[in-house]
């Protein structure tokens, strides 16, 4: 229900970043200006009673979000990736939010896994553990078949969690569509897309079928990638509020002290999960799209192991190129060439001054090249490019949020790996390679055999609809004109196969 009484739930929103006192640690991690800091305090102040204490054994802003709910607790999941945007200390405070939230009991689990697969959890499990990891959505338990004796992760759902969701989301709709409606320029940035394709994600996500669904491509995606393992689920032991998979073994990636004392070298590793991203990003079009440390661990002989596949992302083909264009100009300093590829795909009013958006974006790639990582304040850097999309006119693009999100995320993993991480040219091989396989014209000749290939196999539709196309003209003409024999349409596709096969077996 999307009405006013979602005003209560924002009001209290406030109220409980207030009363805990998050507002003040989060604004002032950030550096936020003086004025944004005492008009939060003035709208948050009146309210402060109506806000949720929280647990007060925990730091301000995790106390904040775990009180509200796990919509909130999303949010603060990506933040806990980010130093570079909120200090390293409240970064740090926000890990908790990963995998350490407060479970619920174990009976609870067993009683749900019993009504889901309708057998006793004695006679599936030979031994099952207390949760070992909690989530703002499900909890994971170590158990072990009882017919095969393999050890395996159960993935069990939080009781009331959709209900929980929903009420989150349908305050986040009320406040997108409060926004729009006060504020005629956010337009462009799309709030109520934003929130729809958020909610979209997260219902997804509360089917665990679909997770395992998700994780069976992933992994036959990633079969042949070195040092990347991702475990295979358990068809059998899977329905909607319980997903069984082969069990991981390896060290936290959050945990940089074991990794030092396993011998992991962190400077490869961070390296690796953003070329992992990438290629599979651009290669696939298919990517982990949570991958925060609480989701990545790393094996004895440093293969990186990536799990909880609840939110993925697709790229169509076209979408793939342009980002790879986008990344690919960047790396090359060719702002004019990422200022096209802009305009090219619409992402720019095309009344816009071309040259001045190379300009804009010069001073966003620039100091990322002549810096190291760990000088760069990516708070500064995305303020700058939130005024850049501002002047320019660009809306947000709902089909890269998730993109776009991934990349901070996976990003600020790897600077936790690797302070001084240059993400440009850790990026440039495997752009490099996407570019040299997919644009240019080796990459002309495969779409258009491609091409032949669907106009072919729509040959024997071609008369019909050409016919029709014919009738609709002849009511408006004096004198119709007669439609091509079948037969030539016939002829016509065999061509287009034989052209269509003719040039894939040059490529």
């Amino acid at each position: 229900m999307r009405g006013p009484h979602n005003i209560l739930r924002l009001i209290r929103t406030l109220a409980t970043l207030e009363r805990t006192g998050a507002i003040k640690q989060v604004l002032t991690a950030m550096d936020a200006p003086p004025r944004l800091r005492a008009l939060a305090r003035v709208l948050g102040w009146p309210f402060k009673w109506l806000g949720l204490r929280g647990d007060p054994t925990l730091p301000p802003t995790t106390r904040a979000l775990t009180a509200l709910g796990p919509a909130y607790i999303k949010f603060g999941q990506i933040l806990s990736t980010r130093p570079d945007i909120v200090g390293g200390e409240l970064a740090e405070q926000l890990r908790y939010l990963q995998d350490k939230l407060p479970p619920f009991p174990v009976e609870q689990a067993k009683a749900m896994i019993e009504a889901e697969l309708a057998l006793p959890v004695d006679a599936i499990f030979s031994g099952f553990s207390e949760p070992v990891a909690a989530a703002s959505i499900a909890q994971v338990h170590r158990a072990r078949l009882a017919e095969t004796g393999e050890d395996v992760a159960v993935k069990v759902l939080r009781p009331g969690i959709e209900r929980a969701f929903r009420k989150d989301i349908d305050a986040f709709w009320f406040a997108a569509r409060a926004i729009e409606t006060l504020s005629p320029a956010s337009r462009r940035l799309r709030p109520l897309d934003v929130i729809a394709h958020f909610e979209g994600v997260v219902m997804g996500e509360l089917d665990l079928r679909l997770e395992a669904a998700a994780a069976a491509e992933f992994a036959a995606n990633t079969a042949k990638d070195k040092g990347f393992r991702v475990p295979q689920p358990h068809w059998a032991l899977c329905s909607r509020n319980v997903m069984t998979l082969g069990w991981a073994e390896g060290t936290a990636l959050s945990d940089n002290a074991a990794l030092d004392a396993a011998g992991q070298d962190r400077v490869r590793l961070g390296a690796r999960v953003l070329q992992l991203f990438l290629s599979h990003a651009l290669r696939d079009g298919f990517f982990h799209a949570d991958m925060h440390q609480g989701n990545l661990k790393v094996a004895a002989d440093g293969a990186i192991i990536a799990y909880d596949f609840g939110i993925m992302g697709r790229l169509d083909e076209y979408t793939r190129r342009v980002y790879a264009e986008i990344l690919y100009g960047f790396i090359r300093k060719d702002y004019r060439r990422v200022a096209e590829v802009h305009f090219e795909a619409g992402y720019v009013p095309a009344d816009r001054d071309m040259d001045e958006f190379a300009r804009a974006l010069r001073v966003v790639g620039e100091p990322i090249f002549g810096m190291e990582a760990s000088r760069i304040s990516m708070a500064r850097l995305l303020a700058y490019l939130f005024e850049v999309t501002e002047r320019f006119g660009m809306q947000t693009r709902t089909e890269l949020i998730l993109l776009q999100r991934t990349m901070v995320v996976v990003e600020g993993v790897a600077r936790g790996l690797d302070p001084h991480i240059n993400i440009w040219q850790v990026a440039r091989p495997i752009v490099e390679d996407y570019v040299a396989r997919n644009i240019g014209p080796r990459a002309l000749v495969r779409d258009l055999a491609q091409t032949m290939r669907v106009l072919g196999r729509f040959a024997p539709k071609l008369p019909a609809l050409v016919e029709t196309q014919l009738v609709r003209q002849a009511r408006r003409e004096p004198e119709p004109r007669p439609p091509l024999h079948p037969a030539f349409w016939m002829l016509a596709g065999g061509g287009l196969v034989a052209i269509g096969m003719v040039l894939g077996a040059l490529l």
